[in-house]
């Protein structure tokens, strides 16, 4: 599991790592505004709607332009042959989509702070308030180093592979969905909640891990594929696959490009056949 770092192992490598902070809020204060109150000393804040994806489309959080997303991480300070700390304060589940698109855009060097923002509070560990000023960095955007799905690709997965749907089960059963205008989930996934990745705000060992994706057939023999609602936590689910040796193709569009088109079957309940058995249109 050397992609995660800890919180004590970070402070040894303060000032010879980037440190990115990618708190984010729906609602109340936003993550610029809680980094602004304390934030790791030498980070710098980086804004998901603003840095680590385009503007809305047929999904919520498509990919940013390769050069946009190379600007920001400039910005940031982010070099290509430097290490990248990447955190957040809700347990990595965003830190990991800049994880994803740096790693994607060819960044080799990039580690999750495992606990995120409390585990580097609960170590103890220093903070500095205000505006952080870090110097430029020189990364350039190499896209297509990670695999990627559209919508026909994660119908295919669904057939012939596993497709995992990050989702919370009860948003995967269709029972309740806050965000997209319809429920349900894609025909043939299973639900692997980001949260089973967890205890706590840290990531489970990987056997654990492992047991948990066994149990819903990933187990690294067939093609894997993984969304979300907007191709955002999903991204963690990719994290801890990688981290078992499994790599798994994300669904950037997600459910809410998947439901933009009315022609698309939508299946509800725990399972749907692999056919689209027991499923609906989404119009």
């Amino acid at each position: 599991m050397d992609e995660l770092i800890s919180a004590a192992d970070l402070a040894s490598r303060l000032g010879e790592v980037s440190v990115l902070d990618v708190r984010y809020s729906r609602t109340g204060p936003s993550g610029r505004e809680e980094f602004l109150r304390g934030h790791i000393p030498g980070a710098a804040f980086v804004d998901l709607d603003a840095d680590l994806a385009a503007p809305p489309g047929a999904g919520r959080h498509p990919l940013p332009d390769p050069e946009h997303f190379a600007a920001a991480m400039r910005r940031c300070g982010v070099c290509a042959d430097r290490p990248v700390v990447v955190l957040d304060d809700a347990a990595n589940t965003f830190a990991a989509r800049c994880w994803w698109l740096l790693r994607h855009h060819g960044h080799d060097q990039v580690l999750l702070l495992d606990g995120g923002w409390a585990a580097w509070l609960g170590s103890g560990g220093p903070v500095e308030t205000g505006e952080a000023a870090v110097p430029p960095g020189d990364f350039r955007a190499a896209p297509g180093r990670l695999p990627v799905l559209d919508a026909a690709g994660a119908a295919r997965v669904a057939r012939e592979g596993v497709l995992v749907d990050a989702r919370a089960p009860e948003r995967y059963r269709g029972e309740v969905e806050p965000l997209d205008p319809v429920a349900g989930h894609i025909p043939g996934a299973v639900n692997v909640p980001t949260s089973d990745n967890l205890d706590g705000a840290a990531f489970r060992p990987a056997a654990q891990l492992r047991a948990r994706y066994a149990s819903a057939r990933v187990t690294g023999d067939s093609e894997v594929g993984v969304y979300c609602g907007s191709g955002v936590t999903a991204a963690h689910d990719v994290f801890a696959l990688q981290l078992l040796g499994i790599r798994a193709a994300l669904y950037v569009g997600s459910w809410s490009e998947w439901v933009s088109d009315p022609s698309r079957p939508v299946a509800l309940g725990e399972r749907a056949d692999r056919d689209g058995t027991h499923a609906r249109t989404a119009g």
